[in-house]
């Protein structure tokens, strides 16, 4: 897999437990397009929720492009996610049965040079859980560190 990636929502995986992943479109326009290209995206509070029978993308923060003068849309405008009827499907059965929400994770550019959101279900963490999370990264890392001065010397 050859892509470019421009931006990843590392709150996501603190904040939620994720499962199930799509990669998808994302419809935009052509300022929106190289803003992202110089990356200026952020995905600060962003969420996907079903509209219609559509999947939409709330939140995401894309700075406006300078020289696109009056072209430019609105930062942080509701954009429409590019998926097949049976995926959309899918994720709506997924929602509905189990109470899941869908988070935005990462966004880049394919290797035919396509603008890409990978959306994740995913069911939100409790304090304990983010605690016992920070706890075993920790403990990874003590011993990282333990093996590398231990091959060191």
């Amino acid at each position: 897999m050859a892509f470019k990636v421009i931006a990843t929502n590392r709150k996501a995986h603190h904040n939620y437990h994720l499962s199930q992943n799509w990669e998808c479109g994302i419809a935009l326009t052509g300022g929106e397009v190289k803003s992202i290209r110089n990356g200026e995206v952020n995905f600060a509070d962003s969420f996907a929720a079903v509209d219609k029978e559509e999947i939409i993308l709330y939140n995401l923060h894309i700075n406006p492009y300078l020289q696109a003068s009056y072209l430019n849309q609105e930062p942080a405008r509701k954009r429409k996610l590019l998926l097949h009827r049976k995926e959309i499907e899918r994720i709506t059965a997924a929602i509905n049965e189990k109470g899941l929400v869908l988070i935005p994770t990462k966004i880049y550019f394919n290797k035919k040079g396509f603008v890409k959101v990978e959306i994740a279900l995913g069911k939100g963490k409790k304090l304990y859980d983010k605690r016992e999370d920070i706890k075993k990264r920790d403990i990874d890392r003590d011993l990282r560190r333990a093996v590398n001065t231990r091959r060191t010397r």
